[in-house]
Parts: C-alpha cells; structure tokens; sequence
C-alpha cells in the first residue's frame, strides 16, 4: 500500500483543500503518514500570502525531498498558482497543480510514475468562473468542522496578492452546501465554520440566491447546533443578512469582520470599499439583533504612509467599538502587489511599537468583554485536553461567543455542547465549572 504525508502551509481554506485532497488519496486506498514519516508521496499545500509565505512554502518542500528523494514529491495551493516555474526549478519537485484541478493530482501522479518527467498542472487562474467542488466528509480534528462555501475574490487590495493566486469569486451551488452540512453533522459535528477566500461574498454572482438565503436554508439542516461565519466584510453584513441572524437559531454570537485600518485615508490607500462611518453603523446595526455578541478583526499596521495621527484614529476606533479580539499584523511588503511599490514605506520600528501598543489594547478588550460573562452559563464544546497541562483533566473549547474555557470534563464530552459556569474570567483562557450536559430537547428549542 502507498503512503502519502501532507504538510499545509497558511489559511483555514487551505487546511480545508488538504483534507479534501486527502479523501482523493483514500478512495485510491492510500495510507496516511506523519510528514516527518519516510513516504511514497508527499503533498504540499502551499501559501503566498506574504514573502515569507513563500520561503516558508520552500523549505518544507526541500525537507520532503532530503527525507525521501525517491518520493513523489507534489505542490499544491496558492504559491504553486502564482510561481509555478519558481517550483519546478527546486530539483526533485515532481507535480504542480495550483488551485483548481485538484482532482487531477492522482491521475498526474500515475502519469508521473510511468513517465518519470516532472508535470506542471497550473492553469490560468483567471479563467476560472465554476467552484470546484471537493468533498470533506469528515476531518481529522474533530469538533469543528469546516464548509468551504466560495472561492476567489474580486476586491484587488493594494497590499494583497490573493486574487492572482484564487482567481475571481466563485460560489459553491447550494444544494452542494446544504448536503455537505448534512453530512457533517451525521459524521458527528456540531458546529460548523463556512469558510472561503471571500466568505461574506457568497451568492455574488449566483442567480436569485445569496449569503442571507443559505443561512436560512442552513437553519433547516438537522442536529447542526451552530454557523459560524469564518469571516465577513462589513459591506457583506447587509440589512437582509442581518436579519437572518437575528431570526437565526444557529448562527453564533460571533462574527469575524476584517477591519485592516481605523482610517479612511489609510483605507483609501488599501483599496478598501467602506469608509469607517459605514463600518460602525454595520456592526451598531448588528449588535441591535446579538447585543453580546463578539467582535473579533484583523488589522495591518503600519501600512505604507500610516501616519501617527492614522495610527491614533484604528487605535481609538477599536477602543470606542469593543472588538473582542484582534489579530495584529505589522505591514509587510508583498512583492508583485501596488503597496509594495509605495515609496513612504514606514519605519521597521514604528511599526513594531504600534504592533505593540495594538496588541495591549486587544489583550486589554479580550479581558473587558469576557468580564461581561462571570458567573454565566454558556454553552462549550470541549475541543481536547489541555495542551499545556495534559494531566489535569481539563479540557479546552470554546463558547458559541468564542470565549476559549478551561474546564475539567471526560473524553466523552468532546465534540459535545455542555453548560458551563464561567468561574474565573481572562485571556486567552477562561476557566470553567461542568454544569451538564445539553439534552437534545433543549437543543431543538
């Protein structure tokens, strides 16, 4: 029997693609081994998103090669897309697909074997206007599972590269979706994440359907427990989705809505398509239908020409809004895209103290919003043990407002939703007291 070891680099989608790619491997009758394992084949999935993306993306591609230089060694994901003759020049690579024609890798694999040429599989991206459709029954980490519902973007960020390595939007048929979600939830999950390279702009280009109707189609799917929405931008948050949410029983008290700058001079500079007045009165109109709902964001700091004054304004915005959450990235240069080529790049150290003084301020409204929560019972799906403290009996997981809750409870509870008592609230880490566990029919109500 053939073995195969996988290795992802970057974004959820990708950790997605992996597992879908290695469903392909299974119904051929492979066998899955560790990447650090000796195999017949390796894959990796790889990502662009920064420089760094890329070298990353090469040096676990040598170390495939340095295990097993018999192996067939295969590249996949967003920087085989956009630099596939880069790859093809490391000797040993044997296959490039990029991403689409993921299907095709077994069928090039055989090819490979009888032929012993490499193969490059990476078409042109931006002729793509059909989702490719990848099935994921189930995942190897269990308890959250991912729904990629669309795929590409249009929006062309000056600092981002991900168009030219997804192509355009592309959204998943809904009958596709809707099954798919079935399926997870008899394979046992509770929750699920949709996912995609542009979640929010789902049903774009589809005829008389949109992020609003999946939703609601979603609520019909029976036994799933929870939707959370990987990502949204606060253009997508509609009045009719908001809506939906509001009605909802199944979409969480969470959302993910990218901010990137509190600016609307550095937003006009990224090619963003709101101003920060829009975006405030989204999420004020979204907080009317979740009042305790969490915000969480990502913000670039240190955009080329970011000012102090505009540093100042994304600090006291994020204050004024009670984000949840951040996640804080200092400008990085990404060769190939406009901000790149901007000539006010901003000092190495600026950035880092904004970095710094950002991320106290997350850290300081992560701790202001799970305060809200002392002494609540919320609902928790135990994830795993511990990781830092595997004998203690504590497990971790998470609330549907993406509280992350220490709490002491049996392997059978994984994947399961129980009632916690929040005892002693924090960051990262709340701590939590066992209740029960929910019944179906409390559940269903």
């Amino acid at each position: 029997m053939d073995t195969v070891a996988f290795h992802t680099l970057g974004c959820k989608v990708n950790h997605y693609e992996t597992e879908a790619i290695w469903q392909l491997f299974k119904q051929e009758g492979y066998e899955k081994v560790e990447y650090e394992q000796t195999s017949d084949v390796y894959v990796i999935n790889t990502c662009t998103v920064t420089n760094t993306g890329d070298k990353k993306s090469r040096q676990v591609i040598r170390r495939a090669i340095r295990k097993n230089p018999d192996a067939v060694i295969c590249v996949t994901g967003c920087y085989a897309q956009t630099s596939p003759a880069e790859i093809m020049a490391i000797p040993g690579v044997d296959i490039v697909v990029g991403t689409q024609d993921r299907t095709k890798m077994l069928d090039y694999i055989e090819q490979y074997k009888k032929e012993r040429k490499p193969i490059n599989g990476v078409g042109n991206i931006m002729k793509s206007r059909v989702y490719e459709e990848l099935d994921v029954p189930s995942f190897t980490d269990r308890t959250r599972a991912s729904l990629k519902i669309q795929e590409g973007c249009n929006n062309f960020c000056t600092f981002c590269i991900i168009p030219w390595a997804r192509g355009l939007m592309r959204s998943r048929d809904p009958e596709e979706v809707v099954k798919q979600a079935q399926q997870l939830v008899e394979a046992g999950y509770k929750e699920i994440v949709l996912t995609g390279i542009h979640t929010g702009g789902y049903g774009e280009d589809l005829k008389d359907y949109s992020l609003a109707r999946l939703l609601e189609d979603l609520e019909h799917v029976r036994g799933l427990k929870r939707v959370r929405i990987s990502s949204i931008e606060a253009s997508q948050l509609t009045d009719e989705v908001i809506g939906v949410i509001g009605r909802s029983n199944k979409v969480v008290r969470h959302m993910h809505i990218p901010l990137q700058s509190g600016s609307d001079t550095v937003l006009k500079r990224m090619r963003r398509k709101y101003t920060m007045a829009a975006f405030a009165e989204r999420i004020g109109k979204l907080k009317t239908v979740l009042p305790d709902l969490a915000i969480t964001s990502d913000v670039i700091v240190g955009f080329p020409g970011e000012t102090a004054d505009e540093f100042q304004e994304t600090y006291d915005f994020i204050r004024a809004h009670n984000f949840s959450e951040l996640h804080v990235f200092p400008y990085s240069k990404r060769t190939g895209t406009p901000a790149a080529r901007m000539t006010d790049q901003v000092d190495e150290a600026i950035k880092n103290d904004r970095v710094h003084r950002l991320i106290e301020l997350s850290n300081q409204l992560a701790k202001e919003y799970a305060s809200k929560f002392e002494n609540e019972v919320l609902e928790v799906i135990p994830e795993e043990r511990d990781k830092e403290n595997p004998e203690s009996g504590l497990f971790v997981g998470y609330t549907d407002n993406y509280l992350k809750v220490k709490l002491p409870a049996e392997e059978t509870m994984v994947g399961e939703i129980v009632k916690v008592k929040i005892k002693e609230v924090g960051y990262p880490y709340n701590r939590g007291e066992f209740v029960r566990v929910m019944e179906e029919s409390e559940q269903l109500a």
